[in-house]
């Protein structure tokens, strides 16, 4: 079988796989959406638990509007179509919800606001996680997490979200509660919360008993705010399917349910090898393409081989999670200073430490291959050639799957799936 892997924003790297050795090719499974400005006008019309949105704005005094940075495929510019009409009726501010990414850059501005970015550009304010002086404590989750918030976000009378939904590898999934935690939170709430991605329970597709959504469910409560949320939901072209509005945390359910169609996939049992595409734009460094091999470790038998196609266009990320996995000789010792020490990053390093511990992971990426050395990570310089090489170790018998889309695909162990 011969096939195209997505490589950077909008490059492909050509990969032939023997039929004998192919056991499938998993992606977003297909979902009939509709025309894109009905499902939104229909979801803002007639939202789940809450009045629609032109009621929510004629009683509000200012609005806040918060939206996803450039690491998401969130359609922001094409939910602003529909809305700004309705918005520009009050004083209007947006804020772009960056947890503890970077800023986003004037391209990538671009990409989120597209035709609106410069009306709005002087209304626009970006997230700073480490900057003490925005921030306002709100209160504490049962969790003792600080829910400690940009001002902008307390300060405005009522706020809209833009968010997109889809699997998150431990909080579930994305969307809804996740723009203000970890999107507009300081760097120490961030951190407090993610240190419960480190248990069993926060995984991908799980709301209810994963402790990251529970915490972040229970200190969004002390944002005492009027809140309209537009949660929406892609198929894997990054299509406008489905949208549903309204009630922050009802929103999301629905979206959750419709984003459990798109993206878990059945697979009859783990490969013994699996290549696993991340796509644009969640290749935009190795932080965020570790959700790909997150996702490929569930259709990844033990000892097997994971190959990461990622171009990684801005590097490593945030270098916490690389500085402690290149601290250590094996990964069984980075999980050992995990469970002494715990920073932000380190659930990352800890959730890729689990993988190396059971299998073997290669990558293909711009990064500097001395990077990737250490942190148990081997280097190809295609994915060809590691696929060869993976076969030649694997033996004739070897079963490969590829993971397309693979921050976002989610495989589910299904045995009866084959029949």
């Amino acid at each position: 079988m011969k096939m195209d892997i997505r490589y950077g924003r909008d490059g492909s790297v050509p990969l032939e796989i023997p039929d004998a050795n192919l056991a499938g090719v998993l992606k977003p499974n297909p979902v009939a959406g509709g025309d894109a400005g009905e499902l939104l006008r229909r979801a803002l019309e007639q939202p789940v638990g809450g009045p629609p949105l032109e009621r929510f704005v004629a009683e509000a005094r200012d609005l806040l509007v918060l939206v996803n940075d450039a690491t998401r495929p969130t359609p922001t510019a094409r939910v602003l179509d529909e809305i700004l009409p309705l918005l520009e009726r009050r004083p209007l501010k947006f804020l772009v919800a960056t947890g503890i990414h970077r800023a986003p850059s004037e391209d990538e501005l671009r990409q989120m606001f597209g035709r609106h970015l410069e009306s709005l550009r002087e209304r626009i304010s970006v997230h700073d996680a480490r900057r003490e002086q925005d921030m306002v404590l709100l209160g504490r989750s049962r969790n003792g997490t600080e829910m400690r918030v940009n001002r902008l976000g307390v300060e405005a009378d009522r706020i809209v979200i833009i968010s997109s939904v889809e699997p998150h590898y431990f909080a579930g999934y994305t969307g809804g509660r996740k723009s203000f935690l970890p999107g507009i939170a300081a760097f120490a709430t961030i951190e407090q919360n993610h240190r419960l991605a480190l248990r069993p329970e926060a995984q991908a597709l799980r709301l209810a008993g994963n402790p990251v959504h529970e915490d972040m469910v229970d200190a969004l409560g002390t944002v005492r705010k009027e809140i309209f949320a537009v949660n929406t939901v892609l198929d894997g072209a990054h299509r406008l399917v489905g949208v549903a509005a309204g009630d922050i945390n009802r929103s999301l359910e629905q979206a959750a349910r419709l984003a459990d169609r798109v993206f878990s996939v059945p697979v009859e049992a783990p490969a013994d090898i699996v290549v696993a595409e991340v796509k644009f734009p969640a290749d935009i460094d190795l932080y965020q393409s570790q959700k790909g091999i997150d996702n490929a470790k569930l259709a990844l038998a033990d000892g097997g081989i994971l190959i990461l196609v990622s171009a990684c266009r801005q590097g490593v990320g945030e270098e916490a999670f690389v500085k402690l996995l290149s601290s250590a000789d094996t990964p069984e010792q980075v999980l050992e200073k995990i469970s002494g020490e715990y920073r932000l990053g380190f659930h990352k390093a800890g959730k890729m430490a689990e993988v190396f511990c059971r299998a073997r992971v290669w990558a293909v990426s711009d990064l500097q291959p001395e990077v990737l050395e250490s942190i148990f990570i081997a280097p190809q310089p295609s994915v060809q050639q590691a696929l060869d090489r993976a076969l030649a170790e694997k033996g004739t018998g070897a079963r490969v799957l590829v993971l397309q889309d693979a921050s976002l695909t989610v495989p589910r162990l299904e045995p009866a799936a084959a029949g």
